[in-house]
């Protein structure tokens, strides 16, 4: 194979000095043949081995940029941006809007006791009051008592009616009367009602 090799080039160069002598400088100044065959087969090797790799490259680079634009498409869609609006801060927004505040504890207390939202450093009096037994809501009268003959059935047949309700109600200065469909009571001072396991009054919420 090399002797076939140095022939043929042999041959190339008595064709070149025969036919290329009056050729220009520009093709004269050509690189010796045997250095321009291995130019040659090495641009055919590399041709036919880069164009792999950097295909194979460039179809990894194209997919990773179709996959980053589709994702700012998406991402910028209305849709999208719809939902990706932090929903978050509106619902707190509008629960504190229209549930209000509830009292933590919750504390019932006489008619001297400032009623509004009870906290352990707060102790006022929840006028907001509701039964989870009967559904009721519960309600207040100041500066009054219970008369000791109320019962469970005067309260069933009479709540809500504060009229109806008032005919056993006595009059006491510092007191305050609760009362829902199934349960009542007097208080004086301020009263947590974890204290008071019978009554089943939950604060209702505040609205500011």
């Amino acid at each position: 194979m090399d002797d076939d090799a140095d022939d043929l080039d042999e041959l190339l160069d008595e064709v070149e000095n025969k036919f290329c002598r009056n050729v220009s400088v520009g093709c004269s100044a050509r690189v010796d043949p045997k250095e321009s065959r291995k130019d040659n087969e090495e641009q055919r090797k590399q041709s036919a081995t880069k164009p792999k790799q950097s295909m194979s490259s460039v179809t990894d680079d194209i997919d990773a940029l179709l996959e980053e634009l589709l994702e700012e498409d998406f991402s910028d869609s209305p849709l999208r941006k719809a939902e990706a609006v932090p929903k978050g801060p509106e619902e707190k927004k509008l629960s504190s809007q229209s549930g209000g505040r509830k009292c933590c504890p919750v504390f019932v207390g006489g008619s001297a006791v400032t009623n509004g939202v009870g906290t352990a450093t707060s102790k006022r009096s929840c006028d907001q009051l509701r039964c989870t037994s009967c559904d009721f809501r519960v309600l207040m009268f100041d500066d009054c008592e219970w008369d000791p003959s109320c019962d469970y059935l005067f309260f069933r047949n009479n709540m809500p009616e504060r009229q109806k309700l008032g005919s056993r109600l006595r009059k006491r200065r510092g007191q305050r009367s609760y009362a829902c469909q199934c349960s009542w009571i007097s208080a004086s001072e301020a009263a947590d009602l974890r204290d008071r396991p019978q009554l089943r009054w939950v604060c209702g919420k505040h609205h500011d």
